[in-house]
């Protein structure tokens, strides 16, 4: 009985977790001001909140039905390795198609990096 209310607690705080960070994923797609920052967010928050969410699930069917799946497990394995490198991925080709990250008290260090680095092998 203690049991079933404290899984039940723990389902009910994933569930609110994982909202909070999609809701401020989808808050920063609208207010952040360009290409990069647009994409943290859209990357780095709903990985978190798609994960809680799907572990929120894991445990209900765990608790409520005894059913151990599988496909969840993998699906939460496939989103926290495949998420942030495909946001890394978009950046990255971003930058190279010439869109200039939002400055204001920072400078372009891969602009930098890659300057150097072409600078290295026309030597």
């Amino acid at each position: 009985m203690l049991i079933s209310i404290i899984m039940n607690l723990i389902i009910i705080l994933l569930l609110l977790f994982g909202t909070f960070f999609i809701f401020s994923s989808a808050l920063g797609i609208i207010r952040f001001p360009g290409v990069f920052t647009r994409l943290h967010a859209a990357t780095k928050a709903p990985t978190l909140g798609i994960i809680s969410i799907l572990l929120a699930a894991f445990l209900f069917l765990y608790g409520s039905h005894e059913l151990v799946s599988g496909k969840l497990l993998l699906a939460i394995l496939f989103i926290f390795l495949s998420s942030p490198v495909g946001g890394h991925m978009l950046s990255r080709a971003a930058h190279k198609s010439g869109v200039k990250p939002y400055l204001r008290h920072r400078e372009d260090e891969y602009e930098e990096y890659l300057s150097s680095k072409q600078e290295q092998l026309n030597k």
